[in-house]
């Protein structure tokens, strides 16, 4: 199975979470990537629920469409839970890198005693 770039993501913002050196800049892209993806899986999830009620309101739905519907979403729900933590670990991550690099910048630059 070739990488697809949620997997990519996924992958980068554990590297991150494990202590693997970021740039700022990363930091903010793998946050907005991470933020987008989530959306994104929140969208799908949410269209997928709509189309079980309009698959649940048809008489004539084979139950087959609805349990490929049903096992769409079940495997999107814990998607959108994995990314969701990954994201609140990553700006926690991301604040202690700040925090590291204000507190370094602050000492570097007082006076010898």
């Amino acid at each position: 199975m070739a990488d697809t770039p949620d997997i990519d993501l996924t992958a980068r913002l554990r590297e991150v979470l494990n202590n693997e050196p970021a740039t700022e800049a990363e930091l903010r892209m793998l946050g907005e990537q991470a933020d987008a993806w989530a959306r994104a899986l929140e969208a799908q999830i949410q269209g997928s629920e709509r189309k079980l009620d309009e698959l649940a309101g048809a008489a004539e739905t084979p139950l087959t469409e609805i349990a490929a519907e049903l096992r769409r979403v079940d495997s999107l729900r814990p998607a959108l839970e994995e990314m969701r933590s990954l994201l609140a670990d990553l700006e926690t991550r991301a604040r202690e890198l700040r925090t590291a690099w204000l507190l370094h910048q602050a000492e570097s630059s007082r006076p010898p005693a």
